[in-house]
């Protein structure tokens, strides 16, 4: 039987062919210079734009990009197709698009200001092609948010002890703010101390695991759980509940989910130092824990193990499953719904909105656009090749065959904790440490997607940057694009969608969007390079963008034709009028999101034609202010 190390050792040979050769030629290629400011040192403010060390930065950035969707991704896929697929896409995709995407998102953003990479391609081919971008950006923010809130909630459903870490992470989090900002205190004394403090967090929730509302069935909880809000009842009285154990939304998961909301919106509205910076940098130790110690465990325990088959993949797990998937599932095409369905462990558009947004305006210098936008991107696909090797040792269970969330979550804490047990760990205690590691990555990046969703609709109404306005006084533009409203909105839309009990086809949506917007960051960078200098080859962006173009446009349409206009409408599968008019928003949507990128397309093409075809001349230099 095939080991589960060979899994994580192709990747680590092309990740580290790619940081090595590949990224230093990128860095040479865009011209790093740390002689030159970066914005968070010419545009310092207390609120959005400031200079962080590197071990800091590259911990909100890592907490940030690497959501739910790296871990879901690859275990669906893995499930569907097989391990083999998946694993080549990562291996062979991250370095060569993911990551090229990531750095140079993050440097184009550092040469215009800390600006979005819809501000970025609006100095080159317009207003209309801003507006395009930035409202497509906007669009799959409030489906990050509503994805990513959704998750948390079955996470802390399926280990209430998750609940109870994730409490004492952010307090932590809070105080180490003020411990470094405000009272100027030593740096590494204080990582220490608070460290210790998150993992002190962790056992402290294992004996103390917390939930909302009581569980549909006896013994789904652990022993000793305490039940927050049981004193109002099951809590089938919330919006979207559903009093089923096998449901996605049962009370207890319907009732997490407006808190993270509420979180996000409240973290969002805060100065970066506050509880961004600190929580994400004290929570990345947690998440390197945890895919480094599950990739240690993995190594030893193929080499230093007694047994005769020591991690190998289950034999419920296959290496291929065919070119339409497993027989369990209607027929899922390979090409090009692996590449929608892997989305974040291999290439993210989500990730060009962090490196253009919040990351872009926190870079002390130049030189470290490299280790965290390529290198960033390599610890996500680390984490892929971590969730796809849970889903290897676990197996599938046979009523889970079809992949999704409410499959893959579970398989990533189970089958991470057997792992752990290769060091010694008891799996009672890997499983729900693994959950935590992914509550903390979700919480970061939920959060995230809210603020960046604001920098999103200030830019779009003009007010780029300001950070300024509350949106509590003034007109309506005041209020959409306001430090304290406009979370409101998204978070409000987010929760909207959720309750709708639509989750699986949000996911859906939020693959192919997300995908899609990777294409455009690309595109955004391929326009940049080109007004910069005809020397510039445009091949490293261009080939992939072409790429993700075409992936995602059949990935969506797909969606649009096949599984909704087709299955749900001609065939009868939406039965009742509200399912139909649910699918039939779903094919506009995925047809507004087509639409608007093959706009933003035509109108990059354009551009470089005309600046390459001898048209016209560049239109700018990379900017230095």
């Amino acid at each position: 039987m095939t080991q589960i190390i060979w899994i994580v050792a192709a990747v680590f040979i092309t990740f580290s062919v790619g940081y090595v050769g590949y990224s230093k030629y990128l860095s040479q290629f865009v011209d790093l210079d740390d002689e030159r400011d970066t914005p968070a040192h010419k545009y310092e403010d207390g609120q959005e734009y400031v200079p962080s060390k590197k071990p800091v930065l590259l911990g909100h950035h890592f907490s940030s990009i690497a959501g739910g969707a790296p871990i879901v991704g690859p275990i669906t896929a893995g499930a569907i197709w097989g391990w083999a697929p998946a694993l080549a896409w990562i291996a062979i995709g991250n370095p060569l698009m993911g990551a090229v995407h990531d750095f140079v998102s993050l440097s184009g953003s550092m040469r215009h200001e800390g600006k979005s990479i819809g501000y970025i391609i609006g100095e080159y081919v317009g207003e209309r092609g801003k507006n395009l971008l930035l409202w497509f950006a906007f669009l799959t923010i409030i489906l990050v948010v509503a994805v990513f809130a959704l998750v948390v909630g079955i996470v802390l459903n399926a280990f209430p002890s998750a609940a109870t870490a994730s409490f004492v992470y952010i307090a932590l989090a809070v105080a180490f703010g003020v411990y470094l900002y405000q009272l100027d205190a030593p740096f590494i004394p204080g990582t220490i101390v608070f460290v210790a403090g998150v993992f002190g967090g962790v056992w402290f929730g294992i004996n103390n695991p917390v939930a909302l509302f009581p569980a549909i069935e006896a013994g789904t909880y652990p022993e000793g759980t305490i039940i927050l809000l049981g004193f109002l009842g099951d809590g089938a009285w919330l919006p979207g509940a559903v009093m089923e154990s096998s449901a996605i939304l049962t009370p207890n998961v319907a009732g997490w989910i407006p808190v993270i909301l509420i979180y996000a919106a409240v973290a969002s509205a805060l100065p970066v130092w506050t509880l961004l910076q600190p929580r994400d940098y004290l929570s990345s130790f947690l998440l390197y824990a945890g895919v480094g110690g599950a990739l240690v465990a993995i190594i030893v325990g193929t080499v230093f193990s007694t047994s005769a088959e020591p991690l190998v993949v289950d034999s419920s797990i296959a290496a291929f499953e065919g070119f339409l998937g497993v027989e369990s599932r209607a027929p899922f095409p390979l090409f090009p719904m692996l590449f929608v369905t892997i989305a974040c462990g291999t290439i993210s558009g989500f990730h060009s909105l962090v490196s253009s947004g919040t990351t872009a305006k926190q870079l002390n210098q130049e030189s470290d656009a490299r280790l965290i936008g390529y290198g960033g991107m390599l610890g996500e696909g680390l984490l892929a090749s971590v969730a796809l090797s849970t889903l290897a040792v676990a197996g599938f269970a046979s009523d889970a065959a079809g992949g999704g969330i409410g499959g893959a979550l579970p398989n990533f804490a189970s089958g991470g904790g057997v792992i752990l047990t290769s060091l010694g760990i008891p799996a009672a205690y890997g499983a729900p440490f693994m959950a935590l590691v992914l509550v903390s990555f979700l919480l970061t990046s939920t959060d995230t997607a809210a603020r960046l969703g604001r920098y999103m609709m200030e830019e779009i109404i003009g007010t780029p940057g300001s950070g300024t306005d509350t949106g509590l006084s003034g007109d309506f533009t005041s209020f959409a694009r306001g430090r304290y409203t406009n979370p409101i909105i998204q978070c409000g839309i987010g929760y909207v969608l959720v309750i709708s009990g639509e989750w699986a086809t949000l996911w859906t949506l939020f693959g192919g969007a997300n995908q899609l917007l990777a294409a455009l960051a690309l595109l955004t960078a391929t326009v940049w390079l080109a007004n910069w200098d005809d020397s510039k080859q445009l091949v490293s962006t261009g080939i992939p963008m072409a790429l993700m173009v075409s992936i995602t446009v059949l990935g969506l349409s797909w969606v649009a034709f096949k599984e909704q206009l087709y299955d749900q409408l001609i065939m009868g599968g939406a039965s009742g009028l509200g399912a139909q008019i649910s699918a039939s928003v779903r094919i506009v949507l995925a047809l507004v999101l087509i639409y608007l990128a093959l706009s933003l397309v035509k109108i990059g093409y354009e551009n470089i034609s005309t600046v390459r075809g001898g048209g016209g001349q560049p239109a700018a230099e990379p900017s230095d202010d």
